[in-house]
């Protein structure tokens, strides 16, 4: 069983889904074609749809982006069965065909250095593919990404764009985006995982389904395997194209550091879907991963509203708004909606808040200081464990020299919620500042020993992630500039 789930893992990892409904790959669990061992070959089978040998057909494998092309022709034997050696390792278009029959075609085949790959293809025959493209159901998405998930690395550093609360911001809002979809928590043992992965490729090895690739991605995202799960995700939304499988794809994408391909599938999906709310924030947050704070305001506030009701978008506005220095006035409506919609949710009233701090033309504008006090005030009655309501409150108290009462707020923030580490953060730095600025420069010093401690715990946290949310490698191919904001 090992070796077989191993020969699959190959196979299906390294072939993109064929294109096309007229035609089809079979990646077969069963022993590879044998050939020399250390000899770069590709081998299979060409069946027709009843499954028999279909001999004479032309094999053609040309090398991808080369120049001139470089293209190996051989037939299918007696037995259908074809065989193309010695190759170099690299990626290939692998195509079939034959008089009477729609080609069979897998435009990015990837063949390793040294791998024996086996494929087997079945053609149809012109009027079968003629009826099933009759009968297909639903949309077609596209027939090839504009892009290539070619590995996947430790993230080596936060990187990104702007300072590391925005990087970790980025991050944060990322994950976020993933919950709206798939899988849960990790609840179960991994080798339970294991079981229903082996018992997902069986059925798969019998019936090429989309909703058996989007339960196997869930399953190896849950293993840890994400390139796998990527390539499942992707697969199901090929084979269905619905919401759902385009909004998980596009979302493991962006979990994974990789902007521009989860922007083309969010971008594409939304033209399918221009009324899902969570493919409109999907796309926000891969712009906001992409250093657009503009494009990434204009897609949520397009999914706000959608349904002005709806809690989350503005949920995701006001934490993009926390990693910017400054609001756009659409920002602030959309936000003065929710808690007009909302009065007693202690988010509303706290983003809102802060949108109006932001909003400000410097600290000696004072006209909203009152309207933002009392709506943190009232962030602290509704939810008295809101940390991140005393902090602002201390920010707005050091600002008008109030002193006594900034070090009163920082502290509560400390107290209020000793696990939001960034937040925390902020408020030992900020509580130093109010210290030094009263003379106590004892205490000023301790809390910032306290600041660096927990600076080296989010450092240790953010490594942690880096090795848990592996990042993708990838290649873009043919892909137009990112329109201005």
């Amino acid at each position: 069983m090992v070796r077989l789930y191993a020969v699959s893992q190959q196979l299906r990892s390294a072939c993109p889904p064929v294109r096309g409904i007229a035609a089809f790959a079979i990646l077969s669990l069963f022993p590879l074609y044998l050939c020399s061992q250390g000899t770069t070959s590709l081998h299979g089978t060409v069946r027709n749809s009843e499954g028999k040998p279909v001999a004479g057909v032309a094999i053609h494998l040309q090398v991808k982006n080369a120049a001139p092309a470089k293209t190996q022709t051989v037939q299918t034997d007696q037995e259908g069965k074809y065989s193309v050696a010695p190759l170099s390792g690299g990626v290939y278009l692998l195509r079939a065909d034959m008089s009477g029959y729609s080609d069979a075609e897998i435009p990015a085949l990837f063949i390793g250095p040294n791998e024996a790959k086996n494929i087997d293809l079945t053609l149809l025959t012109t009027k079968t593919a003629e009826s099933q493209a009759a009968s297909a159901r639903s949309p077609q998405f596209f027939d090839e990404p504009r892009f290539t998930v070619a590995g996947v690395t430790d993230t080596t550093s936060l990187g990104g764009h702007g300072s590391d609360t925005i990087v970790r911001t980025r991050e944060e809002i990322a994950k976020d985006t993933v919950s709206l979809g798939k899988y849960p928590a990790n609840t179960s043992r991994s080798a339970d995982y294991e079981k229903e992965r082996d018992k997902l490729l069986a059925l798969l090895s019998q019936q090429d389904k989309a909703e058996l690739h989007h339960s196997l991605g869930d399953v190896q995202e849950k293993l840890g395997d994400s390139l796998d799960a990527v390539r499942e995700y992707q697969r199901a939304a090929e084979l269905d194209p619905t919401e759902s499988y385009l909004f998980d794809w596009g979302s493991e994408l962006l979990l994974h550091h990789a902007p521009e391909p989860a922007a083309e599938v969010f971008t594409r999906a939304n033209r399918l879907f221009p009324r899902s709310t969570r493919i409109l924030i999907g796309l926000g947050a891969t712009w906001f991963a992409r250093g657009s704070y503009d494009q990434a305001v204009r897609r949520i506030c397009e999914a706000s509203d959608l349904n002005p009701k709806d809690s989350m978008p503005y949920l995701f506005l006001g934490r993009i708004q926390s990693a910017e220095t400054t609001t756009s006035e659409e920002v602030v409506e959309k936000l003065r909606r929710f808690v007009t919609q909302q009065p007693q949710n202690a988010e509303a009233n706290y983003y809102y808040a802060v949108s109006l701090w932001k909003q400000r033309k410097g600290p000696q504008d004072t006209a909203n200081s009152a309207q933002i006090e009392a709506l943190l005030g009232k962030v602290i009655r509704l939810d008295p464990k809101f940390a991140a309501a005393y902090l602002q409150l201390g920010i707005l108290h050091s600002e008008q020299k109030d002193y006594a009462r900034a070090i009163s707020d920082y502290q509560q923030a400390i107290r209020a919620n000793p696990q939001m580490h960034m937040q925390m953060e902020e408020a030992h730095f900020r509580l130093a500042q109010a210290y030094r600025q009263i003379g106590d420069s004892a205490r000023a010093e301790a809390e910032i020993q306290a600041r660096n401690q927990i600076d080296k715990e989010l450092a240790q946290e953010a490594e942690r992630e880096r090795h848990e949310i592996r990042q993708f490698v990838y290649t873009l191919r043919d892909q137009p500039p990112p329109p201005a904001p």
